[in-house]
């Protein structure tokens, strides 16, 4: 940062990564103005390759020459620019012996202003001339390039002038927008994380409880352990890299010693215990391996061998009896209809096993296991993060760093990513509730209609995609009916309709709307709109759907793809 002394002034202000140092500077009780510019947004501006290649570092951009070709530099030396406060104060962690570790720690900033007083005076004083340098560099790299609008030079106009009237005073907003924050009801997300802990935990019983038919240890197992999980379900199988490596029928593993077991002719209870973990003794086919050959026991893949099928069942012992006090309230077996069982709902463990009850009964406790997996999926990516210190100070707002720095140039939000919630059908602890208004003001929520997309389809001057934006239809739901064949069918039997437009009187539409309908479905066609646009792969579209994205991928009668596979050729 290059600034005068008064923080109150208004002398211009030069900052790299403003949104930082402002937020620091503003949690110690100074207030900040004068802002000039932010050399990393100019850095994205003139050469946004670089966030693959050599990144937007001040010591990055700083040591590279042809960054700073254009800074009046005095000394060849000057090129070295910013140097890392690791390479300056970091020291090697001591080991309880007094030797050297390997592991390099750095002082809190506190102590290093006080204890390395000299040093952290050059080490600012260089980090400031560095951030001027730079800004004097790529200002006249700006000031060389022509701003151009729909391909057309705009009269007089640079992309130093393009990033004055339009990139700064954004990056401006996304810092007061950072700094104002969101308010969240810290109430409501302790109360969720509660009910979210114990159905997880009731979902881990049930999974313990069929697993131990197999094996009598699982009932003390980590079903967070890919290794413990791994022995269970696939014991005994060759490695698909490496014939000579098997995995073992049994192991036995280390956990914590939570009950407190004191083992035979010993005093007190150790740290850990021993279980010992054999293998179901079933070849469970799975279609997904790790890098290193052994099967996987990712959720994409314990979904597999469990299907779509409910986690909510339960697995009565077979010693178990039910006592049924008045035979005459109770139909007899022959009065029973038959339940009619869909097989397809099964994933691959249902065949694994002797018995169709027994393949059931695995599919249902692995779905257990998928669900255990989901519930902390919700808790520490969503519930957690945002009680955690991202709040600030007493005003219980999440405050979020927003990035602009990004391959696709859209915004991103990180500490925590406010912009990652749950989707709505996933959503089963209602995580989106906890964001409130402040008392006396209202949430407005407002949404652009498919922006990159029209954008694309204005480029690309793409005639069919232009012709259904113009018909004011909903891209990604059309996209959707193309990929779902039961999406198309019930189009066409008019259970849902693709848009609607309300006449006077008419306050919802006669059936529901396919985005309404399908909202899981759209949403994974959104992706792959998107995923299209940026050119990724259908592997890149996620395990989930990738039968359906292969699919949509290669048709051939899809006008709208077609062009769109043209424009990225």
């Amino acid at each position: 940062m290059q600034h005068s002394s008064n923080l109150n002034s208004m002398l211009a202000t030069v900052w790299h990564n403003y949104s930082f140092d402002c937020h620091v500077i503003e949690n110690y009780g100074f207030k900040v103005s004068g802002f000039h510019a932010d050399t990393m947004h100019m850095a994205r501006l003139w050469d946004s390759s670089r966030h693959l290649d050599g990144g937007y570092s001040l010591e990055g951009l700083t040591g590279d020459r042809r960054v700073m070709s254009r800074a009046q530099l005095n000394h060849e030396k000057d090129l070295i620019g910013k140097v890392s406060m690791k390479t300056i104060f970091s020291k090697k962690k001591l080991k309880k012996d007094g030797s050297e570790g390997k592991t390099s720690i750095i002082a809190p900033v506190e102590e290093l202003q006080r204890d390395e007083r000299i040093p952290w005076i050059c080490y600012s004083a260089l980090d400031a001339s560095s951030t001027l340098k730079l800004y004097e560099s790529l200002k006249s790299h700006l000031s060389d390039m022509p701003w151009k609008f729909d391909g057309v030079p705009v009269y007089g106009k640079t992309m130093y002038d393009f990033y004055n009237e339009y990139w700064r005073p954004f990056g401006e907003l996304l810092v007061m927008m950072e700094s104002e924050g969101m308010l969240v009801d810290r109430a409501y997300l302790e109360s969720i994380e509660k009910v979210a802990k114990a159905e997880q935990e009731v979902a881990v019983n049930r999974f313990r409880k069929w697993a131990t038919r197999y094996c009598p240890d699982a009932q003390y197992m980590n079903v967070g352990s890919d290794s413990q999980l791994r022995q269970l379900l696939f014991g005994g199988i060759v490695n698909r890299k490496d014939s000579n490596q098997t995995l073992p029928t049994e192991r036995i593993f280390k956990i914590p010693n939570v009950n407190n077991v004191i083992e035979e002719g010993k005093k007190a209870p150790k740290r850990f215990c021993d279980i010992k973990l054999t293998s179901l003794g079933y070849n469970l086919e799975t279609e997904m391996y790790t890098a290193t050959g052994w099967p996987s026991v990712s959720g994409h893949a314990l979904k597999a061998l469990a299907g779509s099928i409910s986690a909510d069942y339960d697995f009565f012992d077979e010693d178990c009896n039910l006592d049924l006090d008045d035979e005459d309230e109770n139909p007899s077996q022959s009065e029973v209809a038959p339940v009619k069982i869909d097989k397809s709902a099964y994933g691959t463990a249902y065949a694994a096993f002797p018995t169709e009850e027994e393949g059931r009964e695995a599919c249902h406790a692995i779905a257990a296991l998928c669900q255990v997996c989901s519930i902390n999926s919700l808790i520490s990516n969503f519930i957690l993060p945002l009680q955690g210190h991202n709040i600030s100070g007493k005003d219980l707002r999440v405050h979020c760093s927003l990035n602009i720095n990004t391959e696709t140039g859209r915004l991103s939000a990180r500490r925590p990513n406010l912009q990652n919630q749950p989707a709505l059908e996933k959503d089963r602890y209602k995580i989106r509730q906890a964001f409130i208004a402040a008392p006396k003001n209202s949430l407005i929520v407002a949404d652009y209609g498919q922006l990159e997309l029209r954008i694309l389809a204005h480029l690309a001057d793409c005639k069919s995609m232009l012709e259904a934006f113009e018909a004011g239809g909903d891209f990604h739901s059309r996209t959707a009916m193309n990929m779902y064949p039961h999406i198309r069918e019930a189009l066409e039997k008019k259970e849902v309709l693709l848009e609607w437009h309300p006449q006077p009187g008419e306050d919802k539409p006669p059936v529901p709307l396919l985005k309404d309908a399908f909202a899981s479905e759209r949403r994974k066609a959104k992706m792959l709109n998107f995923s299209i646009a940026y050119e990724k792969t259908p592997v890149g579209h996620g395990k989930i759907y990738l039968k359906a994205a292969k699919n949509y991928l290669e048709k051939k009668t899809n006008e709208t793809y077609a062009e769109f596979l043209c424009l990225l050729q």
